[in-house]
């Protein structure tokens, strides 16, 4: 193993490799040829091994799952620790071992610097100046890692079989390999490796080629630029490279490049003169950079990309830069969204995940006009009580009288909460909705299985139909209060003897006369409409609470599901639903009259003058 090191893949320290690669086309990296296939035989060290390449030539023609130029199929080397390979300790020996163990001094002096400090005791500027410089110092080594990254990574491709850098080294793949080397994550050496095969040379023919993202490989050789920020460029801009699926002018894909490194580091990178270039074709401000061309002669610069300078301009983070990126795609491709419409319509998609901690993670992706239409929706109801309020006297009178609960109520729900209770009430009006398609004759309708005595008893939980997770009794009971229940009686065998009637069910015309007396939701300060409202039955049906108007009110998904636990206390005055709000929000403990409905209002009906 440690022979091949030494004789294999790499190019002399400090040398780029200007040879003609066979398993290179256009995009791929410049790289060394691969192994002859006597060095590639040497490479475990291992004397079945050895046995087996001095064989090769008089073996004859290779058979069975041999493969051409590759010679005879051979046991993948032992993994040993790389550092205890002859090979690698001696680079670090020589010129090359001076640079490692420069950076290994560097890395003791980051520590030795960082221990000194006592991050928690830093003053406010202080800990802004030290963030800013960690940040600037570690960029540097994310730029090293991409880069050894992807040149171990390509030296392990598969397509090089047993001349493959990870085969010679035991290990299974590429990934396998980096991980071995590093100690990180398998999608960690992936980010690295798809980020470098974008920012690293390429070869052609023989020729070396600059990268095909060379703005953001200077930026990131010049430790400017983050990882993230260089990502969100490369993401954005691939399709819109040769080859890529789009087609676009490269000139304007180079100003776009240029210009999203300059708003993700704040500096000029530009083209300087080559070889056969001008010496006075500099570009040397923020237009010139964008396209290469040089200043006062109108010539174009044809050599690297390196930083000039400073940008007049703001600096922005990599979360905008990806927005920027976006942008571009339109200046890009105007027409590129309608041809490819259908394709990115048929992309969307919503779906369900196992259940985990009680809860079905939603996966999908939507169109922004869904989006659009989605985010409307949640901001119009999300922001009904975002505006101040202040009592109007009037008001000021209901509550100096005990009808009115001061302030604002307090709702502990985040905006996650609030959006799905939200999406529950239009899809439960939805299904209500008759003019939704049936199933089996029937409108949609959730069938919730609970054993009899448990639903007495208050204890155990109960099945939906179609989904593997069961569900609390409290909502079951909840269920029951707004839509009632169907009794189904079973034999000793199994058998069903006889299908009940519904009951605890309010009848359609009695939610239409306790939504007219109502309005919504009872509690002050719910928003909620009263198609999304459910019927409460205020003495509990379990304790022989009659369903009929008078105990009946109107609670929103939120209030009714957490009624018993809220410290909203109901009651019923002369037909009149009267709230009491918890300790916290009105210490009087006073029983309110809750807002009536606008038809019963008097302010809301015209006044005989």
């Amino acid at each position: 193993m440690d022979d091949e090191l030494d004789s294999g893949s790499t190019a002399p320290t400090g040398m780029t490799p200007t040879w003609s690669n066979l398993h290179d086309w256009n995009t791929g990296l410049s790289g060394p040829d691969p192994l002859p296939a006597a060095d590639a035989a040497s490479l475990s060290g291992t004397s079945d091994t050895k046995t087996a390449a001095a064989a090769g030539p008089a073996a004859g023609p290779a058979t069975g799952s041999s493969r051409a130029g590759r010679g005879p199929s051979k046991p993948r080397p032992e993994w040993r620790d790389p550092a205890e390979l002859p090979g690698v300790q001696r680079a670090h020996t020589g010129a090359f071992g001076q640079k490692l163990q420069a950076l290994d001094d560097a890395a003791r002096m980051v520590m030795a610097v960082m221990d000194s400090i006592d991050v928690n005791a830093l003053s406010d500027p202080e800990v802004v100046a030290l963030t800013q410089m960690v940040e600037r110092t570690g960029r540097p080594v994310d730029a090293a890692r991409v880069a050894t990254a992807t040149v171990v990574g390509y030296r392990s491709r598969s397509g090089l079989g047993t001349e493959s850098l990870a085969w010679r080294l035991g290990a299974s793949h590429q990934n396998d390999l980096l991980i071995g080397l590093t100690g990180t994550s398998v999608p960690e050496m992936k980010r690295r490796v798809s980020l470098g095969e974008k920012v690293a040379p390429r070869m052609l023919g023989g020729t070396v080629l600059e990268p095909e993202f060379p703005f953001v490989a200077a930026a990131l050789a010049a430790g400017e630029i983050g990882l993230d920020a260089a990502e969100n460029i490369v993401k954005g801009l691939a399709d819109y490279k040769v080859h890529g699926r789009f087609d676009a002018d490269q000139s304007l894909v180079d100003g776009g490049e240029a210009e999203l490194v300059e708003s993700a580091t704040g500096s000029v990178f530009a083209r300087t003169p080559g070889p056969g270039d001008s010496a006075t074709a500099t570009a040397t401000d923020a237009d010139d950079a964008d396209t290469g061309a040089g200043a006062g002669a109108g010539q174009v610069c044809t050599g690297p990309v390196r930083r000039l300078g400073a940008s007049a301009g703001f600096t922005f983070p990599a979360d905008r830069i990806r927005e920027m990126a976006a942008t571009w795609q339109a200046v890009l491709n105007p027409d590129g969204a309608a041809p490819t419409a259908e394709i990115l319509e048929a992309k969307s998609t919503f779906s369900f995940g196992k259940l985990s901690q009680g809860l079905h993670p939603l996966r999908g992706g939507v169109t922004p006009e869904l989006k659009g239409i989605m985010q409307t929706l949640f901001n119009t109801f999300q922001s009904a009580r975002s505006a101040p309020a202040f009592p109007s006297a009037e008001e000021q009178q209901r509550i100096e009288a005990g009808e009115l609960v001061p302030g604002e109520i307090l709702d502990e729900r985040d905006g996650g909460q609030k959006r799905a209770d939200i999406l529950r009430g239009i899809l439960v009006q939805v299904a209500q909705d008759p003019r939704t398609p049936t199933m089996g004759g029937m409108p949609p309708t959730v069938m919730v299985h609970v054993n009899a005595t448990d639903l007495i008893n208050g204890v155990g939980v109960g099945w939906i139909d179609g989904v593997e997770g069961p569900i609390s009794m409290k909502t079951i009971n909840q269920m029951v209060d707004n839509g009632g229940f169907r009794p189904i009686f079973f034999g000793g065998t199994g058998a069903v003897l006889a299908l009940g009637d519904k009951v605890r069910c309010f009848t359609p015309l009695q939610r239409r006369a306790i939504t007219a007396r109502d309005g919504g939701c009872i509690i002050p300060g719910c928003t909620c409409p009263p198609q999304w409202t459910e019927v409460h039955h205020v003495q509990p049906w379990q304790n022989g609470g009659p369903t009929n108007v008078s105990n009946g009110v109107l609670l929103c998904w939120y209030h009714h599901h957490n009624i018993d636990t809220s410290g909203w206390h109901i009651r019923m005055v002369l037909g009149m639903p009267e709230v009491k709000a918890p300790h916290w929000i009105d210490p009087t403990g006073t029983w309110r009259k809750p807002p009536q409905h606008r038809a019963h209002d008097p302010k809301y009906r015209r006044q005989d003058e």
